[in-house]
């Protein structure tokens, strides 16, 4: 794994020492509400080989987390992105960035010619985001996941990102 460099944003491999930092973030009302709360007695965010995991740096500071998986099998061969970001820097760009930083590493280092990305379908923030960098709504998947409490299910937006169409 390598550092990312955004216009904004480092995207550092996750290390021990960022552990912590980053379960606070998760425990914030905003992010608990879409990601769940993570179990202090987890290994997360090692929890799953198969994601590979990056810091979301902002001058020095660990402000989120974004992760890709990648189906490998050749005839449907893609990546797939998600991000949490501490909510004291929503809504200036932060977000977008790292996306878009994670994406044109996927396509051009990694070689994937599709990503998805996959928000809650009534994450109209995240939804604008993942659109400014070149994600368009493919369809609605209803029930998608649980609730963060459990209690229910909510609906989720599979959008998608082919690789002419990443905005820079």
């Amino acid at each position: 794994m390598v550092e990312l460099r955004g216009d904004l944003v480092v995207l550092v491999p996750v290390a021990d020492e960022h552990v912590d930092a980053l379960k606070r973030i998760r425990r914030t009302r905003e992010v608990r509400t879409r990601w769940g709360d993570v179990d202090v007695e987890s290994d997360w965010p090692f929890d799953d080989p198969e994601t590979i995991v990056y810091a979301v740096l902002l001058d020095g500071t660990i402000r989120g987390l974004v992760q890709y998986g990648e189906e490998t099998t050749p005839s449907y061969r893609h990546a797939s992105i998600d991000i949490f970001l501490d909510p004291a820097i929503h809504g200036r760009g932060i977000g977008r960035d790292a996306v878009r930083t994670l994406a044109r590493h996927l396509i051009r280092d990694r070689g994937h010619h599709r990503l998805v990305i996959d928000p809650a379908a009534d994450n109209e923030a995240a939804i604008r985001a993942y659109g400014a960098v070149g994600f368009r709504a493919v369809g609605v998947m209803r029930e998608y996941e649980r609730d963060a409490d459990g209690a229910g299910w909510h609906d989720g937006l599979l959008m998608d990102l082919l690789a002419d169409e990443l905005l820079d």
